[in-house]
């Protein structure tokens, strides 16, 4: 009886521990979100009134041109990352695979260990100039964050839910989306919430090898020396990061049940 206890509080205070983790995740992506505020308004007090004018009437259709390939490009290469990531990182959990998952993590880990410029120049020799090389880089560049947490989401649950389960009768397929799933969402959202934050500020990098977005305006902007025409894409991006990380966040208020969600607690 003396060794069931002493196991059942080791595993307590493991899930207990994990909780914690995915609630210090989320708290820091809160204040990556106030920061990025910090640093759009810190921006926007340094233009003058002259510039705003300039800004809107010169680049409105360029923004608004530019602004739709921008979000058409972190749509698309984040959704193929979510459609690849998740499922990936799930059947890396799986028993017969575990053994592999830290070498296939090591593996994704290059998409994020080489710079995004090397990425995108090895996507462009083999793919050529445009859209497609740039997909492919910023797909590969927000794979692992989401692969990660996944494994990590659910690797990480307490053996006595996983016990509960089988006691109840539910199968392997039963138990993964019944169980497993929904009290690894917390940790799964944190990993999409941060490669589709990362992945709209290197869009505009896609620029380089003809993939469009708002790095024409900043690229150009800083070979011209025109102060106006590089704002005119980097808040533009700024604010669209903003705008995905409240998204992914409300969205995850919204499926993540509340009874499994430590930072409802706090709300």
């Amino acid at each position: 009886m003396s060794w069931y206890t002493t196991t059942c509080d080791k595993r307590q205070t493991r899930a207990t521990i994990m909780t914690r983790q995915a609630s210090v995740i989320a708290t820091a992506q809160r204040h990556r979100l106030k920061i990025i505020i910090a640093l759009v308004l810190l921006g926007l007090l340094g233009i003058t009134q002259g510039e705003w004018r300039s800004l809107v009437q010169e680049y409105q259709d360029d923004i608004v041109y530019l602004g739709i390939q921008h979000i058409e490009l972190t749509l698309i290469s984040g959704s193929l990352a979510i459609a690849v990531g998740i499922p990936l990182g799930v059947i890396l959990t799986r028993q017969r695979l575990r053994h592999i998952a830290e070498g296939v993590m090591q593996v994704l880990n290059i998409g994020t260990t080489i710079p995004t410029l090397a990425v995108l120049a090895l996507s462009m020799t083999f793919l050529g100039i445009g859209t497609l090389p740039a997909l492919f880089a910023l797909w590969i560049a927000s794979l692992l964050y989401i692969v990660r947490n996944t494994y990590s989401g659910i690797i990480s649950l307490p053996p006595t839910l996983l016990e509960a389960a089988q006691g109840m009768g539910l199968t392997a397929t039963q138990t993964l989306f019944k169980v497993e799933l929904p009290n690894a969402l917390l940790v799964i959202f944190a990993g999409v919430r941060t490669a589709l934050t990362i992945n709209v500020g290197t869009v505009p990098l896609a620029f380089l090898i003809g993939g469009g977005g708002l790095g024409e305006l900043i690229f150009t902007g800083i070979d011209l020396n025109d102060t106006t025409m590089m704002l005119a894409g980097a808040i533009p991006t700024a604010l669209l990061a903003i705008f995905v990380d409240i998204v992914i966040a409300s969205i995850a208020s919204l499926v993540i049940p509340r009874g499994i969600n430590p930072l409802a607690e706090q709300q």
